[in-house]
């Protein structure tokens, strides 16, 4: 029976979950695992947005900082289990993109970019500056999660590193599934139209403000689930969650890997979160060679780099 590109991706990406531990080095490289799947899923978000609905955003990071400090703030102050509170800080992201979009989903290009980026420099600096609330600039503690000792009375012993590892590639499976599922759906098909022209999507029937402001409630959940992931298994938080840069990481990120494709963002997400652990050897030099590495992506396979590889591969095949 042959595989849809779905089900194809999805095999993929749930064999690389399942396979890589095996060849740890480590126990550390759990813990690496488990920030790329949690990046990963940010990404698929950018992915929904921009990929298949072509509108930019440079300031999702404000979403995740959401997630993240709902998970800080509401067992302290509205004494919610952490699960619940990442559904929360879920749907107060889901909500306030909805508010967020309506005005400035009217804009395009660079103007979208700058609005976008007015949003996410606002919550972090509410982040930063409400010390009273959310612990300043020094950060605040998150709880725990409390289901490895759930886990440990079913049989199943996990070390912190292995749980958060498994919990963050489940998330990430689920969040790649219905991602390409809304790519293939009637909804998927209207944004991609409206990708390739608003003009042709608004004249076959699309409403065009009601797709762009889906897109950027739904991307602004998976930031969210992204930030509250990222929250409890740090067991702390800092507003550098939220930050200017988060949201640029997040986007080259997608560009990268290819931000059509739900499987090459992820990849993008994995050569980000990995690329940086190689280059250690060079010490003063990293950062310079992961912006050559980047810019030469740019250049030479301006789809992403998964979606070229394969395309060059298709092409030999042929």
């Amino acid at each position: 029976m042959k595989l849809s590109a779905k089900q194809a991706s999805l095999l993929v990406l749930a064999v690389l979950i399942v396979l890589s531990p095996f060849f740890f080095p480590s126990g550390y490289y759990f813990r690496v695992g488990s920030l790329l799947f949690v990046n990963g899923l940010a990404v698929v978000g950018i992915v929904i947005l921009t990929g298949f609905a072509g509108q930019i955003s440079l300031g999702h990071a404000g979403f995740v900082g959401i997630g993240a400090y709902a998970c800080a703030l509401a067992p302290a102050y509205l004494g919610l289990h952490p699960a619940l509170s990442a559904v929360l800080g879920a749907v107060v992201s889901g909500a306030t993109a909805y508010l967020v979009g309506r005005p400035i989903l009217r804009l395009k290009g660079y103007y979208l970019a700058v609005a976008s980026l007015g949003f996410g420099i606002l919550v972090s600096m509410v982040l930063a500056n409400e010390a009273r609330w959310t612990g300043g600039p020094d950060g605040i503690k998150t709880p725990d999660l409390g289901l490895r000792g759930l886990l440990a009375d079913m049989g199943l012993e996990l070390t912190n590193p292995q749980f958060w590892y498994a919990l963050s590639g489940l998330a990430l499976l689920i969040g790649a599934w219905l991602a390409l599922n809304l790519r293939d759906s009637p909804t998927g098909r209207a944004l991609r139209a409206l990708h390739g022209s608003e003009v042709a999507a608004r004249t076959v029937g699309i409403d065009v403000a009601q797709a762009k402001l889906m897109a950027f409630v739904v991307s602004a959940v998976y930031a969210s689930a992204s930030g509250s992931l990222l929250a409890l298994q740090n067991r702390f938080i800092t507003p550098d969650v939220a930050g200017y840069m988060h949201s640029i990481e997040l986007v080259t990120m997608a560009v990268l890997g290819g931000a059509g494709s739900v499987l090459g963002a992820i990849f993008g997400a994995g050569i980000l979160t990995l690329l940086p652990q190689a280059l250690t050897v060079f010490q003063n030099y990293e950062q310079i060679m992961l912006g050559l590495v980047m810019m030469l992506v740019m250049v030479f396979m301006r789809q992403g780099l998964l979606p070229s590889v394969l395309g060059l591969m298709r092409g030999r095949g042929e």
